[in-house]
């Protein structure tokens, strides 16, 4: 594993010098590669520091406590000291161990979040647009931009149908990737006169947002439709043809955006969103060769999956996933989602870590 580390800081050196160079830095493409990689592998060179760091300082504590007198007063600060750092180090190794775990290239980037009512009706759609509220507080909390590319409404009942946005901030996929999958909700409907539980569902998609990097797009392949844009009154709806609709003719993936009222931020917004499915595609093809192995590691994601329960009489959420259950249901949908992201996070580190153990 010494070795390993010490690639690695010579790598991120290399690396340091080459984002400094003229010519990387006058290349957009080569410099965000490289600033990427940087980023890949700063939490490993800081975590290699901080285990060298206590290593002197270990070293510095014992040859203390072998000088000191054992009648001297300061023998038992000294031993205090020593304690400590003997017991930080291991707890630092283990962090780097995690850390040399192979890295989801995806995990520094933004998510493109697409949330659907599934079977329920009405009281489906209610139950998206709580699911959208509860991330929207969520990437509140973590000072996350959200933006807001299609949604389309439920017609008076509060609902939502479905919905397209783009949360931008550090590790946002990082963070959101294990969310993706069926939600259930099982709650007395409003609408319900002798108080039986109905149970409901929404769909979550969670996909990483491809960068330029990632995806290149033939503009000649893509149709582009303007229309009016439909929704509450107000001005410029359904006068001026501001809404957007990209077509990608080899795929057939299709994409609309008219939340802002100019065509150009529409047509910038659907990009991305385009460009993130037809990665998505693509990333999914690469992975097809070790799928299975995948799968039994950490999951599919699949939004086939039904990966979590909302039980409102119980105050209840279930993570059937890994077997956990909080009774804060209303801090989690008012955007507390820590509480149930961290065990997971937690479990498919863990689930990596006995991958590579076993291997080798």
């Amino acid at each position: 594993m010494l070795q390993k580390l010490e690639e690695i800081e010579r790598k991120y050196a290399e690396l340091k010098a080459r984002s400094e160079s003229p010519e990387v830095a006058q290349d957009h493409v080569a410099y965000a590669k490289t600033v990427r990689a940087m980023k890949e592998i700063a939490a490993i060179v800081e975590k290699v520091r901080e285990r060298r760091r206590l290593e002197k300082e270990l070293a510095g504590a014992r040859e203390m406590l072998d000088t000191l007198p054992p009648a001297d007063e300061l023998r038992a600060v000294a031993q205090q000291e020593f304690d400590l750092l003997r017991e930080r180090l291991p707890a630092v190794e283990e962090e780097l161990r995690l850390l040399l775990l192979p890295k989801d290239p995806n995990d520094g980037k933004n998510v493109v979040l697409e949330i659907r009512a599934g079977t329920g009706g009405d009281e489906a759609a209610l139950f998206a647009a709580e699911l959208f509220r509860m991330y929207v507080r969520y990437a509140e909390g973590r000072g996350w931009k959200v933006d807001v590319v299609e949604r389309s409404d439920s017609g008076g009942v509060g609902g939502i149908k479905e919905i397209q946005a783009i949360l931008e901030g550090e590790g946002a996929f990082s963070r959101l990737k294990y969310e993706g999958g069926v939600h259930r909700v099982q709650r007395v409907p409003a609408t319900e006169t002798q108080g039986r539980i109905h149970t409901s569902a929404a769909t979550v998609a969670v996909l990483p947002e491809a960068e330029d990097v990632d995806v290149q797009v033939n503009e000649k392949e893509i149709r582009v439709d303007l229309f009016c844009a439909s929704g509450p009154g107000g001005q410029g709806v359904n006068t001026t043809y501001s809404a957007v609709r990209l077509t990608h003719v080899p795929t057939g993936t299709v994409v609309q955006c008219q939340d802002e009222r100019s065509q150009v931020k529409n047509k910038a917004k659907a990009m991305r969103v385009l460009k993130s499915r037809l990665y998505e595609v693509e990333r999914e093809r690469r992975e097809a060769a070790y799928a299975a192995d995948r799968k039994k590691m950490v999951g599919s994601g699949d939004r086939s999956e039904k990966i979590r329960t909302y039980n409102f009489p119980q105050s209840r959420v279930t993570d059937h996933r890994i077997g956990f259950t909080s009774h804060r249901l209303a801090d989690i949908l008012d955007g507390r989602l820590d509480e149930l992201i961290d065990p997971l996070v937690s479990h498919y580190q863990a689930e990596k870590l006995k991958a590579e153990l076993a291997k080798s």
